[in-house]
């Protein structure tokens, strides 16, 4: 089975295109070969893809017929995937909450009241 359709059955990617893009960009490796979308992958070979920052190692038990269920993926692989990878997007996504991204514009009312608060109480404090 293609590489881009197997990726598809196992619901990593919502569509088959987005697995076809996936391996044109480079994002998916198979046996530590960064391979193109027809390539074909067998049970026991090691597929390591990079979706939403975390690098994902599976191996593959089986070949599923078509799409399968969410239930059911687990049949056709086993996630090898360190969980420090986990704890790393689990961290990236805490810093992005506290600050405001570059060129967002204007601040907000909020933000402006903070700003006051913040400039005031270092008045008083003088």
């Amino acid at each position: 089975m293609r590489v881009d359709k197997y990726l598809w059955c196992v619901r990593y990617y919502k569509t088959r295109t987005l697995a076809t893009t996936a391996c044109k960009k480079g994002q998916v490796r198979v046996n530590k070969d960064i391979v193109k979308p027809s390539r074909d992958v067998y049970p026991l070979d090691v597929v390591e893809l990079r979706k939403n920052q975390i690098n994902y190692r599976l191996t593959v038990n089986d070949i599923p017929e078509s799409r399968v269920g969410a239930k059911l993926t687990d049949i056709y692989r086993t996630d090898t995937t360190p969980k420090e990878q986990f704890e790393a997007q689990e961290l990236l996504k805490y810093s992005k909450d506290y600050y405001r991204k570059k060129g967002v514009g204007r601040p907000t009312k909020k933000d402006r009241r903070d700003i006051d608060d913040f400039t005031d109480d270092t008045n008083i404090d003088e």
